[in-house]
C-alpha cells in the first residue's frame, strides 16, 4: 500500500528536509513519528550510478535524487516524522556522501526542489518497487504470538 504521488500540479520537496538532517542533534528531546514508508529496500542505485565523487557534479546527483525522492514528498515534507532523516541515512550508507552534499548542491527555488507531477494512477510503490510498512501493534503482535504457541501447545 503506497502513498499516491501528486497527480495533477507538481509538487516540491522542500528545503526543511535539508535542515531537519542538518539539526538531528537539538532534536533529541523532540519526538517524531516514525516513519509509514519502508526507505530499507528502495533502489538506491538511482543515486549511487549518477552521483559519483571526487567531483559529485550536481546536475547528476540532484537529478537523481529528485528521481527517488519525489514519489515520496508527502512523508519527507512531513518533518514530524523520521522520513527524510531514515532516507538520508540510507542514501549515505549506500554512497558514502560528504555531509550535506545534497542540501549545498540541490537548490531550485524558494519553495524547494521541483518535482513532476505523475499520472493519476501512480503510486511511490509503483515507482520505486517498494511497499509501505505501517508500526504494527506490539499488543497485537504479542496475543498472535501468544495464539500461535497456544494451538502449537495443543
Amino acid at each position: 500500500m503506497g502513498f499516491p504521488a501528486s497527480s495533477s500540479s507538481p509538487t516540491f520537496i522542500s528545503d526543511g528536509i535539508f535542515e531537519s538532517q542538518a539539526s538531528i542533534g537539538r532534536n533529541l528531546l523532540q519526538a517524531k513519528k516514525g516513519c509509514p514508508v519502508n526507505f530499507e529496500f528502495l533502489n538506491y542505485t538511482v543515486i549511487t550510478s549518477r552521483c559519483k565523487g571526487p567531483r559529485y557534479p550536481a546536475v547528476q546527483c540532484c537529478a537523481a535524487f529528485k528521481e527517488l525522492a519525489c514519489p515520496y514528498t508527502d512523508v519527507l515534507n512531513d518533518l514530524t516524522n523520521e522520513c527524510a532523516s531514515i532516507m538520508f541515512s540510507y542514501i549515505n550508507l549506500y554512497g558514502n556522501y560528504p555531509p550535506g552534499l545534497f542540501a549545498n548542491e540541490c537548490h531550485e527555488g524558494k519553495e524547494g526542489l521541483l518535482c513532476p507531477a505523475l499520472p493519476p494512477s501512480t503510486s511511490a510503490d509503483d515507482v520505486n518497487g517498494v511497499h509501505s510498512t505501517f508500526n504494527r501493534s506490539p499488543l497485537l503482535m504479542l496475543t498472535a504470538g501468544f495464539v500461535v504457541l497456544l494451538f502449537r501447545l495443543l
